[in-house]
């Protein structure tokens, strides 16, 4: 599964919508995010490592990193 939609999948499983995650994300930061400009980055794979932290903390989620065995 690619990027965008594992992250699209994850936000739908959540009940949330792009646009509501948008607003989230311009209340969390110092910058405005909209649906399209957000829909885009996910299209292009071009979502920045502290925008996809973001957005699983807003989802309440955590990112937790292994070592491969």
């Amino acid at each position: 599964m690619a990027t965008r939609d594992e992250i699209k999948s994850l936000i739908a499983k959540e009940g949330y919508t792009l646009t509501k995650i948008a607003e989230e994300m311009t209340k969390i930061s110092s910058k405005n995010y909209d649906v399209n400009g957000l829909s885009q980055k996910l299209t292009r794979n071009t979502l920045r490592y502290e925008e996809f932290k973001m957005i699983v903390k807003i989802l309440g989620y955590e990112i937790d990193f292994k070592k491969a065995k």
